[in-house]
């Protein structure tokens, strides 16, 4: 399975404030189906109220995209402190960001 470095955010129930994280995800060669942390996440497929997969086993809403250069990673409705995945940190802010300085920075 191909493997990214992905913006996690769980939306259910939250008030647009649910834990965020960015870690390495594995995607089904559809792309129906995403990885991450030993949950599956099942595409929405447009039908969500603010979320694009749902986790298989509790039915929660997250929002999973690809990381952004500019760091404006979150969703448009959601705010909070953003960790970053100890396994993924130097490449978010090396490959990603583009700041090898902050290689250390846990969160955004």
């Amino acid at each position: 399975m191909k493997t990214r470095i992905m913006y996690i955010e769980h939306k259910s129930d939250c008030a647009d404030r649910g834990p965020a994280r960015i870690g390495r995800c594995r995607f089904s060669e559809t792309r129906s189906s995403v990885y991450y942390g030993g949950t599956r996440f099942e595409t929405l497929k447009g039908s969500g109220i603010s979320g694009n997969y749902f986790n298989v086993e509790t039915g929660d809403e997250y929002w999973i995209s690809g990381c952004k250069k500019n760091g404006q990673d979150r969703h448009w409705a959601g705010s909070g402190v953003v960790e970053i995945d100890a396994d993924v940190r130097e490449e978010y802010w090396t490959e990603i960001r583009a700041q090898p300085e902050n290689k250390d920075k846990r969160t955004i």
